[in-house]
Parts: structure tokens; sequence; C-alpha cells
């Protein structure tokens, strides 16, 4: 079975380096013609305040097209990005309760885009079981297996079912309940957390041994960068995963750039 996963999750697993905090890699945009901020936003999951805020532009009108547009969240070497290589829209099925906020929070975008990327006015309301579209990402070749659940292994949810993600990346998916709170398995720092590009929001933990942990899939997050935790502190609360409309954790642990089997990983 395939599983989408979104580019910037790659990136911070693979690129996130032990001596800094963030990516050793930075998505840089050349405006093309017919591309505006929010159609540049957008294919990269991110809303036209962030993208201008971070570039310091005052007067979006006055980007020409060979304008090299810095994308926030992905470092600091420049790599140059093709308009829409990253980015596509997934379907969303409302759920009771939701709102036109707390979902675009969950995809970390602004209300703003997503009445844009749906054509709703401002003064729509959503109706539960109606689907609409929101941030999605290109498919990977990543595969996706279940394995039987082991007492005696801590994780960071209550899972309730295991499966094991192999290829490009490799770690496990835990699936739990919406809003669970999602719980930090060592001590160490908060070296990133935030949205990233339609996965939801991801901290990332790095424990004095050299260890980074990363919680993707979170709706929210109780913790910042720079934070101290404990073992057992709140991370965030579960989300829900847009592909199999179920809450899951994406768990993975990092020495370095090699990825360590998250059963085996060291616990505090």
């Amino acid at each position: 079975m395939k599983v989408s996963f979104h580019h910037a999750l790659i990136c911070i697993v693979l690129s996130c380096s032990i001596a800094g905090f963030g990516f050793s890699e930075e998505v840089v945009h050349v405006i093309q013609k017919g591309d505006t901020i929010y159609s540049i936003a957008r294919s990269y999951g991110l809303s036209a305040d962030e993208v201008l805020t971070y570039n310091k532009i005052n007067d979006p009108s006055k980007v020409s097209v060979g304008t090299k547009i810095r994308i926030p969240g992905t470092g600091e070497k420049e790599t140059i990005a093709p308009a829409g290589s990253l980015q596509m829209n997934n379907e969303y099925r409302v759920e009771k309760n939701d709102t036109l906020y707390s979902i675009s929070r969950r995809y970390g975008i602004s209300v703003a885009d997503l009445l844009a990327m749906n054509g709703f006015s401002s003064s729509y309301v959503l109706k539960a079981g109606e689907k609409i579209r929101v941030p999605g990402s290109a498919n990977t070749d990543t595969a996706v297996a279940a394995i039987k659940i082991d007492s005696s292994v801590k994780w960071p949810i209550k899972a309730k079912e295991i499966a094991r993600i192999t290829g490009k990346l490799n770690g496990v998916q835990l699936t739990g309940d919406r809003q669970e709170s999602v719980k930090s398995l060592t001590g160490g720092i908060i070296v990133s957390a935030g949205p990233y590009r339609g996965f939801g929001r991801v901290a990332i933990v790095q424990t004095t041994a050299g260890y980074l942990y990363v919680y993707g899939g979170c709706e929210t997050l109780s913790v910042n960068e720079g934070d101290k935790v404990a073992a057992g502190s709140e991370l965030g609360k579960l989300g829900i995963d847009t592909k199999t409309a179920k809450s899951q954790l994406f768990f993975f642990v990092y020495k370095g750039n090699t990825p360590v089997d998250p059963a085996k990983a060291p616990r505090a």
C-alpha cells in the first residue's frame, strides 16, 4: 500500500542536523509568468501573509518575473524549485464541530486561503459531511505495513494500530484518537515546532545524546521552538490524516541522518 507524505516532512527528518536548529536546505521559488504570491503560497501549503512577511515584501504588485522568493520553514541553503513542484490539493470531509478556523490551523494555512481554495465567501458556514479542498501533497514511494502491537513498548500515544513505514521515510504510523495527547518519549529541547505544508503540525525533540524524535500529525502543539521538555510532557494534540480519515501520528527517530527503529529507540 502506498501513502502520501509531504516533501517538507522528508526535509525535516533527512536534513535537520544535530548541530543546528532547523533545516540544512532552503527552498527558493523563482517567480514565473502567471505566478502570484497567493498561488505560490498555496503551492507550498502556506498563507500569502506568511510568504510576504518572511520575504519582507510590502507591495506584492511590485514582485516581477524572475524574482527569487524564499519559502518559510525550509532552512538556509538555497535550492531552486520550479512552480507547482511540491503541492497538490486533497479532499477533506468536514466533521461535526469543525470550523473554517480549526481546519485552517490544522493544515497550516489562513482562513482566507482556505476560503479562496474552495471559492467560499467570508460568511460561508461549513456543513458536516461535505467535502472541501485542503492542502495536500504529491505521492512518494513510501510503503506502510501493519505490525503487531507489543504492549511492552511505550509509544507517544495509546496506539490502537501500528504500521511500519519504509522507503523514502522510515518510522511508524500510530493510530489513536483525535485530540489525544501526544507525549514526548524523552527529555530534550524542541528544535522545531510548527505546521509543515499540509502535514499538520510537527514537533521535533533533540536529546542530549544527539537523537532527533519527530512527532508529526498533530492538530495543535503545546510547545514552541527552544522549549525544554521532560519525558511524558505533552507536545500537542493528535489530528486527522486526510488520506486515511484516521487520527494518526507519524513518528520517526534519527541519529544524525541515520534512521533508528522507533520501537528500539531510547526512552526516558
